[in-house]
């Protein structure tokens, strides 16, 4: 029995899609806050369990009879590690034989302000005695896919990554390696270092999008503080865009890049390239 956190969410979706072309439906448990959210996916076959990372009582529950489970990262930065620590403590009283994190790409040595919360998980796995894999996730594409309709509307794509080369995937690409370690075998103990197979600037990213647009679109630079304040400005929570600022600040430094295309070899097959993300996006 798979169990797998943050279900309805978008990445944990996705993992459960690649997990049915792989094991019986019948032993995967989709584990998510609101039950009545994952109708879509009981229909599947899944098994759907409350699991609530601030209520353990749900926890235990959801994870009885789980042989592995997959914990993905919470999405309320700030309460994290705590969280992650609830779903470890469940995990150690239900016996499971396989914790699988979602953590981030160096989480150990990224300068990444969102690492700090990763740090302290992986530090509590392995103080758990709980038999682990790390699954540190480096850019999802559609992180910046996020900004296309915006920067169509201004002929601006803004950003503070210099010239950062950015080594990104899709969520997809992600999803699927998780499903893989998931239902193999001999995962306990590795770490993988995941990113896409190419990498880009912000600027290239820009100029593949005026590209497919049709209409130009530059890419303009911003320093780390006056980008988070537009991003404020946009409607984004303050503290997210700092983060989000920062990430970006990150990535001129090349936190966000990679080359030893663990990704690609994990799933077999070459990482979806930004080109095609930025084409879906534009078709809605």
């Amino acid at each position: 029995m798979i169990v797998i956190t943050g279900a309805n969410g978008q990445l944990g979706r996705l993992v459960i899609q690649s997990l049915l072309e792989k094991i019986p439906a019948t032993q995967i448990v989709a584990a998510v806050r609101s039950p009545e959210k994952a109708q879509d996916i009981a229909a599947l076959g899944v098994q759907v369990r409350q699991a609530d990372y601030n209520r353990p009582d749900t926890l235990d529950a959801a994870f009885n009879g789980a042989s592995k489970v997959l914990l993905i990262s919470s999405s309320e930065v700030g309460s994290r590690v705590a969280q992650h620590q609830a779903v470890m403590a469940a995990a150690q009283r239900a016996g499971v034989g396989l914790l699988a994190y979602t953590s981030l790409l160096r989480a150990d040595t990224s300068p990444l302000a969102l690492a700090s919360e990763h740090v302290a998980t992986e530090q509590a796995l392995k103080a758990s005695g709980i038999p682990f894999v790390l699954l540190r996730n480096g850019w999802y594409t559609e992180n910046y896919a996020a900004s296309i309709q915006p920067a169509l509307t201004h002929g601006v794509f803004i950003g503070s990554a210099g010239t950062g080369r950015i080594a990104s995937a899709s969520r997809a690409d992600y999803a699927q390696a998780a499903a893989t370690v998931m239902a193999s075998e001999g995962q306990a103990g590795l770490v993988y270092e995941l990113a896409g197979d190419e990498a880009y600037t912000l600027a290239d990213f820009a100029a593949e999008l005026s590209r497919q647009a049709g209409q130009r679109v530059s890419y303009q630079d911003l320093p780390q503080a006056a980008f988070a304040d537009a991003l404020a400005g946009a409607g984004l929570p303050p503290a997210f865009a700092a983060l989000l600022a920062d990430s970006d600040a990150g990535a001129a430094k090349g936190a966000l890049f990679d080359d030893a295309r663990q990704l690609s070899r994990l799933i077999g097959r070459p990482t979806t390239t930004y080109a095609s993300v930025i084409a879906a996006s534009l078709k809605g």
